[in-house]
C-alpha cells in the first residue's frame, strides 16, 4: 500500500525572485511564511523558486527551462520510501531518486503522464526531529535547514 501524501505547495520557477515576490506580495497580497532566499513559501499553499538554482537543484545539472520543467507540484509524505516505492511500481518516470536536498530534506521526483515535475519529501518538522535524533544542536539544525530558531525550538518542544 502506497505511502499518504499531502498536498503542501504548487510551485512556479520563476526568473527574477525580486519581481515575482513583488507581484505575488503587493498585487495579489501573498503572505510570507518561509522565506529561505530563493525559494518563498506563501501562507497560501503557493511557492516561488528562483528557476535557474531550482533546475540545478532538481535534475543535478544545468537545465534549460522548458513547459512542464517550470512547475513543480509539491507533496510531503511521513514515509517518503514507501511513496518512491509506490511511485516506481507504477511505472512514472523518475526523474531522480531519493536524496538529500543542501537544507537535508529528502526527497524525489518525478514526471506525471503530462511531464509536470512532481516533488515527495520528507516534513520539514520530522526533517528537524531527524537531524537532532542523528545528533545536531538547534543551532547546527537552524543553519543546515535555513529554519529560523524559533521555528527549529517549537518542532524540538
Amino acid at each position: 500500500m502506497a505511502a499518504q501524501c499531502k498536498l503542501t505547495a504548487f510551485v512556479l520557477m520563476v526568473k527574477d525572485m525580486d519581481v515575482s515576490r513583488k507581484f505575488y506580495e503587493s498585487v495579489l497580497r501573498q503572505e510570507v511564511a518561509m522565506d529561505h532566499s530563493l525559494n518563498v513559501g506563501y501562507t497560501s499553499g503557493l511557492a516561488l523558486w528562483q528557476q535557474d538554482y531550482a533546475l540545478n537543484v532538481i535534475h543535478g545539472r544545468t537545465v534549460k527551462p522548458e513547459k512542464g520543467n517550470d512547475v513543480e507540484v509539491y507533496f510531503e509524505s511521513a514515509n517518503v520510501d514507501d511513496a518512491y516505492a509506490s511511485v516506481r511500481s507504477y511505472g512514472a518516470e523518475i526523474v531522480h531518486g531519493i536524496r538529500e536536498q543542501p537544507w537535508g530534506q529528502r526527497v524525489f521526483r518525478f514526471h506525471d503522464p503530462d511531464g509536470f515535475v512532481i516533488e515527495i519529501g520528507e516534513p520539514m518538522d520530522a526533517l528537524v526531529r531527524r537531524l537532532n535524533r542523528e545528533g545536531m544542536t538547534e543551532a547546527e539544525i537552524g543553519k543546515k535547514t535555513t529554519l529560523p530558531a524559533g521555528i527549529v525550538r517549537a518542532i524540538l518542544g
